[in-house]
Order: structure tokens, then sequence, then C-alpha cells
């Protein structure tokens, strides 16, 4: 972990409630895709934790949905605002443990941290199916960029106005070839994909309410089969196995 400060370059929307963020600074504390930040906003006292969708030596791109007044203020600062981040925060995928045919699930905003495994997968050699679930054609954000990579892309819409209509578990079915899984998205999406039958391997990323966001709260604490960890330092990627539903 590294507190550092960054300066937003860009803010972009992406839907109604989803925007892109590209912040300029020294991002080398970050070492694997599915690590996050830790913003401070001026004048509250909690930080908001971001997972990390991509990210060189010295630049971060955050995908941002705005859930209340702190991520509302967040995504409509003017470029050149600075931020206080804690940078590197969290243990991330491992891209070495993937298999022939892996298959990355995103659910919502869960595809953020997708997107920068993506690039490390292909760059490895190996090519990932990405299976990404929204509500409506209108929420969905970054197929054409998972595609842009080299990715087969499957959407997944619950109401069917875009690709397989349903949930994403729906699209994953689809593909028995990929057995072994990296997801990323609410709880209860999390639960469903564990327990399909094909997947006998996976890393899971869990999103939690957090404060400190290094493991000194105990906020995010969840159970595991190895009894309770912190989301925020313990993950937030945990094994398939160390799950317990």
């Amino acid at each position: 972990m590294k507190q550092t400060v960054f300066t937003i370059q860009r803010t972009r929307p992406l839907t109604a409630d989803v925007y892109e963020m590209t912040l300029r600074g020294d991002a080398s504390s970050i070492t694997a895709p599915g690590q996050f930040v830790n913003a401070a906003l001026p004048g509250r006292f909690l930080r908001r934790p971001i997972s990390v969708c991509d990210w060189t030596a010295d630049s971060l791109l955050l995908l941002v949905r705005v859930a209340g007044e702190g991520t509302r203020e967040l995504v409509g600062f003017a470029p050149g605002t600075e931020l206080d981040v804690l940078c590197g925060l969290g243990n991330g995928f491992d891209t070495a443990d993937c298999g022939p045919n892996p298959i990355l699930i995103g659910g919502g905003v869960g595809a953020a941290p997708l997107f920068g495994l993506a690039r490390r997968l292909l760059a490895q050699g190996v090519v990932p199916t990405a299976a990404l679930g929204f509500r409506t054609a209108a929420d969905a954000f970054y197929l054409d960029k998972f595609a842009a990579l080299g990715c087969r892309v499957l959407p997944a819409t619950e109401d069917g106005s875009l690709g397989c209509k349903g949930f994403v578990t729906d699209a994953v079915r689809s593909v028995p070839e990929c057995t072994r899984a990296f997801v990323c998205g609410p709880t209860p999406m999390l639960r469903a994909v564990s327990a399909l039958p094909q997947l006998q391997d996976g890393q899971f990323s869990f999103e939690a309410r957090m404060a400190c966001g290094f493991g000194a709260c105990m906020g995010c604490t969840i159970e595991t089969a190895g009894g309770p960890r912190r989301v925020c330092k313990d993950g937030p990627v945990f094994r398939k196995e160390e799950l317990a539903w």
C-alpha cells in the first residue's frame, strides 16, 4: 500500500450511473489485476474504495458506479483536481493459475477489474471468454473494449435487450469448455456462479462496504471455510474452495 496524490485527467459517463475516470500519478504499488484504491474526498470522513480497471506505472483507469453522495461528488470533480489515494490495496487475481480456457464473469460494474485482468492474460498468450451481465442494454458498457482486446464476449441482460436473456450464469452455461473462472460482482451473483457444476475452479472478487481499506477496522469481514476473513486485506479475491455460502 502507498499513499499518493493522483490528478484527475478525464471523467466521462458510460451509462446513467457508471463513469470512467482517468488519473495521473504513481501507480507502482499496484502489482496484480483485482486490487483496489481508496480515495479520500474533501470534507468526508471515510474514503471510497474503487477497484482498479487498468493501470500503467503512472496512471489509473477507474470505473465508478454512483451509489451515493460521495461517489456523485467524485465523478463531478473537474480535470486537474488532486485526490489523496491509498493505492495498491488488497490481493488481486493470480494470472498464473488460469488454465487453457478461462472465463471472466462480471456483473455490472464488477466488469471493471476483469478488463485489466483480460489484458494481462492475453499478454501471457491466453485468450479468455468474457461473460458480462447487466440489467438492460442501456446499462451495458465496455463490451466493445473487451472485444477489441481479442476476448470472446458473451453479454447477458435481464430483459433480453442485449445478448442472452437472463442472468450472466445463463451465458456461462453456453460455454461448457470454460471450467476455470475469474468472477467479480455482487454477492448473490458470486453465489450463483459458484454453484455452476461446470466450474471446477475459480477466483472470486467480493464487493464490501469498507472503512479503512487495509485490515485495521475489521468492518468488511466475511465468513469463509477457513473462518472470518477481511475482504480488504485477505481479499478481495478468494478462491472457490475458500467460499462458505
